[in-house]
C-alpha cells in the first residue's frame, strides 16, 4: 500500500480516533485536529513522527483554511481528508430550541463544508485525492427524537453527492461514511440532550431516550473495524460514494429507502398530473 498523508477532524475520541489509529497502523501519516493542547499531545503520542496534532475549531472558517494550508506546506500534500468532527443532538422537534438546531448545523454541516472546501483546491491542482465526511445512518433514514441531527446529516449527504459529481473529472473521489451504532461515547457523554418540556411526547420519546442511554457502551459496532474499512476504501481505485458501516445501519437504511420507494410507486399517478398537458416549452 502506498503511503498517504491524511487529515481527520475530531480525533480525540470515537470514530475519528479509530480512523486515525487505523491509518497510522497502515503506515500512513495522519494530521488530526483536536480542541485542546492535552488532546494534541495525546494524539501525537500514538505514533511520534507520523501523528501530527493541530488544535482547531471547525466552526472558525479562517482557522480551518489556515491549518490545511500549513499542513500542505509543512507535512505534505494531503491524499485523504475526512471531515469527522460533529456531535449528536437528541430531542423532539418541538422541544429543541432553535439556537441548538443552528449549532448542530454549524458544526455538523458547515464545519465539514469548511474542511472539504479548504482541501479541495490543493487536490484539484494535483488532479487526485479522497474527500470523505462522516454522516450517519441518520443521513439516510430518520428516527423520532433526532430531527436536528438527522437533518444535519441529510444536508451533508446532499452536499457530498453533488460534490462527488463535480470533482470526479479531476480524479477526486468523494465518499459519505454512514456509520450505525458503534461502541463510542457518541450516545453517552458526547450527546447533547434537549430538555423535556412537552409531556405529550412522553409515551413516544421517553422509552427511546432511555434505550439509547442504556445501550451506550454496548453497541454492536466495533470502531477499530470501522477504521480498517475506511483505510481499505481510501486505497481502492473506485471507492463508493456511500459507505454504510454496521449491520444495524444496513438494516435500517434499507428499510427506510424501501419506504421512500413505496411512496413514489403509490403516488406515481398523482406525481405525473402536475406537468403541462402540452409538455415542456422549448
Amino acid at each position: 500500500m502506498q503511503r498517504q498523508n491524511w487529515l481527520i477532524t475530531g480525533v480525540s475520541t470515537g470514530l475519528g480516533r479509530a480512523f486515525a489509529q487505523a491509518a497510522l497502523d497502515a503506515g500512513h501519516t495522519v494530521v488530526g485536529t483536536v480542541r485542546s493542547e492535552e488532546d494534541r499531545r495525546a494524539f501525537e503520542g500514538l505514533k511520534p513522527g507520523d501523528a501530527h496534532g493541530r488544535i482547531l475549531d471547525v466552526t472558525d472558517d479562517h482557522a480551518v483554511s489556515d491549518v490545511i494550508t500549513e499542513v500542505e506546506r509543512g507535512v505534505g500534500p494531503l491524499d485523504v481528508v475526512i471531515a469527522n468532527a460533529g456531535y449528536g443532538l437528541e430531542g423532539t422537534f418541538e422541544e429543541t430550541p432553535l439556537a441548538e438546531v443552528r449549532r448542530q448545523f454549524e458544526i455538523n454541516v458547515f464545519g465539514a463544508v469548511a474542511t472539504l472546501q479548504a482541501a479541495l483546491p490543493h487536490m484539484r491542482r494535483r488532479r487526485r485525492g479522497r474527500l470523505m465526511a462522516v454522516t450517519s445512518m441518520g443521513g439516510l433514514m430518520a428516527v423520532p427524537g433526532m430531527s436536528a441531527y438527522c437533518g444535519s446529516k441529510f444536508a451533508l449527504e446532499g452536499i457530498l453527492e453533488a460534490l462527488g459529481k463535480e470533482v470526479a473529472q479531476f480524479g477526486i473521489h468523494v465518499t459519505a461514511i454512514e456509520p450505525g451504532s458503534f461502541r463510542t461515547d457518541w450516545a453517552g457523554r458526547s450527546m447533547t440532550r434537549a430538555a423535556r418540556t412537552v409531556d405529550d411526547y412522553d409515551e413516544l420519546f421517553e422509552p427511546i431516550r432511555q434505550a439509547r442511554q442504556k445501550a451506550s457502551g454496548n453497541q454492536l459496532g466495533n470502531p477499530a473495524k470501522a477504521g480498517d474499512a475506511v483505510v481499505r476504501i481510501a486505497s481502492v481505485d473506485q471507492p463508493p460514494a456511500h459507505l454504510v458501516l454496521g449491520s444495524d445501519a444496513l438494516r435500517l437504511v434499507t428499510t427506510a429507502r424501501a419506504a421512500v420507494d413505496e411512496d413514489i410507486r403509490a403516488w406515481e399517478t398523482l406525481s405525473r398530473t402536475t406537468d403541462f398537458d402540452e409538455g415542456a416549452q422549448l
